[in-house]
């Protein structure tokens, strides 16, 4: 199993909170754990969305790859996924 680290900031404050663990796990797919309720709107999962792929893209691009090549990427697999997902969410809250 390979966990990233904490971020510095979010291990300094006492008041921060981990809202997603997120595993690819082979030969079987995405394994997950999340807080569905860290804003009482859910718009803000959209926001934080959009920042994860940000990330991801700034991340390519910072490894010699077209950052808005990579960005658009992470669109049309996003848009495939939402019309026409590959499974079907799981789990309980608890």
């Amino acid at each position: 199993m390979k966990s990233l680290a904490i971020p510095p900031l979010a291990e300094k404050s006492a008041d921060s909170i981990e809202l997603l663990r997120l595993w690819a796990v082979r030969d079987v797919g995405h394994q997950m754990i999340l807080r569905h309720d860290a804003w009482n709107d859910p718009a803000a999962w959209g926001l934080a969305l959009a920042d994860i792929a940000r990330h991801v893209a700034h991340a390519h691009g910072l490894d010699g790859k077209n950052e808005e090549e990579v960005l658009q990427r992470i669109l049309t697999g996003f848009r495939i996924e939402i019309e026409s997902p590959t499974d079907k969410p799981t789990g309980k809250i608890g």
